[in-house]
C-alpha cells in the first residue's frame, strides 16, 4: 500500500508541477460548451435539449488531451522500466495512475460543470443529474484512456493513435451518461442508465490495469533494442 500511495503522490506532484495542463483542460472543456450556442443559435429550448450530449462530448474530448503524458514521460526517463522491476505489480502502478488521471482530468471538469450549466441553460435538476453522471462515468473514461495510452506507449506518435483506439470503447459510456441526464423512456430508464454506467466504470477500473500492464509488457518486448 505504501508503494501504491507513493506512485499517486509522485504523479500528483508531477501533474501540478507544470500547472498549465489542468488549466488547459478546463479551458478546452468550457470553450467546447461555449461555442455550441454560437453554432445552433440562442434557442434556449434547443440548448436545454442538447445540453447532456454537449457536456459529455466536451468531457470526453477534454480527457483525451492528457493521454500522452500518462506513460510516455516515464518511458523516456526510464521510470517505466524501474516500475517493471519493483515489488509493486505493474497493474497496481497503472491503477494508481488511473486514479491520478481521474483526479487531474475528470474532477476539474466536474468542478467546472456549473459554467456549462449556465451557458447551456440547464435547470437545477438537469445540472445535478449531469454531476452524478460525470461522477459515475468519468472513471471508465480514465481507465479506457490509460489502456489506450499503454497500448500506444511504445509507438512513435502514439498519442495521436490512442484516442482513435479508445473511442469505440467509450461510446457506451457516452450513451448511458446522457441517459442518466435525459432519460427518454421515463424515470425508470434514468435509474437503469445510472446502474449500467456505474457497472461499466467498476468493470473498467477492475480490468483495465491488468490489460494495460500486459500491453506495456508486450510493447516493451517488441521494442527494438
Amino acid at each position: 500500500m505504501t508503494g501504491f500511495l507513493s506512485v499517486i503522490r509522485r504523479d500528483l506532484r508531477l501533474a501540478f508541477a507544470g500547472g498549465g495542463d489542468v488549466l488547459t483542460l478546463l479551458l478546452f472543456f468550457i470553450i467546447v460548451g461555449a461555442i455550441v450556442p454560437f453554432a445552433v443559435g440562442p434557442d434556449q429550448e434547443l440548448l436545454s435539449r442538447i445540453a447532456p450530449g454537449v457536456v459529455w462530448i466536451a468531457a470526453f474530448l477534454s480527457m483525451l488531451l492528457g493521454l500522452d503524458r500518462l506513460f510516455r514521460p516515464d518511458l523516456e526517463d526510464g521510470t517505466l522500466a524501474l516500475y517493471r522491476l519493483a515489488d509493486l505489480p505493474l497493474s497496481a502502478v497503472i491503477a494508481a495512475k488511473v486514479i491520478v488521471q481521474w483526479l487531474t482530468s475528470a474532477l476539474p471538469l466536474i468542478v467546472a460543470s456549473p459554467f456549462l450549466a449556465v451557458i447551456l441553460t440547464m435547470d437545477l435538476d438537469t445540472f445535478w443529474r449531469t454531476v452524478l453522471s460525470l461522477l459515475l462515468g468519468t472513471p471508465a473514461l480514465a481507465a479506457f484512456g490509460a489502456f489506450g495510452a499503454a497500448v500506444t506507449v511504445a509507438i512513435r506518435r502514439g498519442g495521436l493513435l490512442a484516442p482513435i483506439l479508445i473511442a469505440p470503447l467509450c461510446v457506451p459510456i457516452l450513451i448511458f451518461g446522457i441517459g442518466v441526464i435525459a432519460p427518454l423512456g421515463g424515470p425508470g430508464q434514468g435509474t437503469a442508465a445510472m446502474l449500467f454506467l456505474a457497472a461499466l466504470s467498476l468493470m473498467a477500473l477492475a480490468l483495465t490495469p491488468f490489460a494495460a500492464a500486459l500491453a506495456i509488457a508486450w510493447g516493451r518486448s517488441r521494442a527494438p533494442p
